[in-house]
């Protein structure tokens, strides 16, 4: 007995259980699907702030000097169907299973991207063209809602166990991705169309594309495999489960998550809003008189910040979440001032492009993690509502308000109030970072489908 316990004391601790072969091929082909539909989404989403300058005067009179100030209160205004969208697609597909639901939330992004896309113009029906383009919009708002929780929760779930953090970066790949392909038609339409057609018609076909091309991401993610349980679907539809997607049960009972959730959430996505979306916004506006000077700038950073998201993904599967959490929390209350103060005055390419980078090498400690960061918090059976709730009202409140607040700052020579407020949210949700979270502690994904971290 004595030999046997030596033996047993003396014996190398059991490896770590690497995932087979066919489940890293499985968890490439869901991502690839799930993360398709993602693309198509954040290209509807930001094709409306890249050709905002050109579609303007066909919703809004020209001489009003407003205009612009309408066209980003409306991209902020669809931020408050966020919160409705992921209630709605949350309990959605956390009762009929993520592929449902991302399949339905894709199908009404491209339906409203086609309205759009076909609105005749102020001249012709008046004051309607406004409100068509409102109206959908706040549709595509509560698509987006329901987007995001889904897929963040389905990428995570999909993933192999210690590869989590590599396979959900892939939202913000494709999140990001839909930006560079909105930068990228536009260029391409710069080459063949001169700023009278863009504004004619050019616009429109962007938006045709969109629509389009959800046809096929439609397709793909009918194909792809559920992450749920046959068990719990079934359990959803005999009625012996009631809580799944509840609201009451998530606020009930995982009340803290939501909050950790949210607050995680805030200085994040106003950094992302700020450096990814007013940042090119002020390029553009730099080099308005350089031709296409400006979409290159902006072209190439995006592609830079989308290339930095699976680099993250794989470092916080060695090192853990936190630690990039706390990079980008520090990073974002330096840089912020940094960033908003120097790069509207910037005179060459080279500079330009160095401060955007920069910036997103900070911001990509925050991108590049936080699906998982959010999925990790939750039970399954809540986990797309919690996702996506939490992400949401964080998301109304500070990131889509972001570009409508920096234009309303500088129209009121404010600029340094709207520095103040995101470095202020950002080391909120840097507090967080640093005290709420514990680096590779066992999650409740860990314990449905093994430790990320031995």
């Amino acid at each position: 007995m004595a030999n046997e316990a030596t033996s047993t004391a003396e014996s190398p601790p059991t490896p770590p259980t690497i995932s087979s072969p066919a489940a890293t091929r499985r968890a490439v082909l869901n991502t690839l699907r799930g993360s398709s539909g993602n693309l198509v989404e954040w290209y509807d989403v930001y094709v409306y702030t890249v050709f905002a300058t050109y579609f303007e005067n066909q919703f809004f009179d020209s001489a009003e000097k407003n205009s612009t100030l309408y066209v980003y209160a409306i991209f902020a205004v669809t931020f408050l169907m966020r919160p409705v969208g992921s209630w709605f697609f949350g309990r959605y597909a956390d009762r009929n299973g993520r592929r449902a639901a991302l399949t339905f939330s894709v199908s009404l992004m491209a339906a409203c991207s086609l309205v759009i896309a076909l609105t005749p113009g102020r001249e012709s029906i008046g004051v309607w063209a406004a409100v068509i383009l409102v109206l959908s919009r706040l549709v595509q708002g509560f698509a987006t809602g329901g987007e995001y929780g889904a897929s963040a929760t389905y990428m995570s779930e999909a993933a192999t166990r210690e590869r989590r953090g590599f396979f959900s970066s892939f939202q913000y790949v494709t999140l990001i991705g839909g930006h560079v392909l909105a930068q990228v038609t536009l260029l391409l339409m710069q080459v063949f169309l001169d700023r009278g057609q863009l504004e004619e018609f050019g616009w429109r076909i962007a938006f045709f594309i969109g629509g389009v091309a959800a046809v096929v991401v439609f397709w793909l993610r009918r194909s792809m495999d559920e992450s749920l349980t046959k068990d719990q679907l079934d359990a959803v539809r005999s009625g012996a489960d009631q809580a799944s997607g509840s609201i009451k049960e998530l606020i009930g009972k995982y009340w803290r998550a939501l909050l950790i959730c949210f607050l995680v959430t805030a200085g994040g996505t106003i950094a992302f809003y700020t450096y990814s979306v007013n940042a090119p916004s002020m390029i553009k506006t730099a080099y308005d008189d350089r031709g296409m000077t400006g979409t290159w700038i902006n072209l190439f950073g995006l592609i830079f910040l989308m290339l930095l998201q699976p680099i993250g993904g794989l470092i916080s599967d060695k090192v853990g979440r936190k630690p990039l959490l706390v990079f980008f929390g520090i990073g974002g209350v330096l840089y912020t001032y940094v960033l908003i103060t120097y790069l509207p005055t910037a005179t060459s390419v080279v500079q330009s492009l160095a401060l955007v980078c920069v910036g997103y090498v900070i911001l990509t400690g925050y991108t590049s993690i936080n699906a998982i960061v959010k999925a990790e918090l939750f039970p399954s059976h809540v986990r797309a509502l919690g996702v996506g709730l939490g992400y949401a009202l964080a998301n109304s409140a500070f990131g889509g308000t972001a570009p409508l607040i920096y234009q309303a700052a500088k129209s009121g020579g404010h600029v340094s109030w709207f520095i103040f407020y995101v470095t202020v949210v950002i080391g909120i949700s840097l507090l967080v970072y640093i005290f709420v979270l514990r680096n590779k502690a066992e999650t409740v994904l860990d314990r449905e489908q093994g430790r990320a971290f031995q």
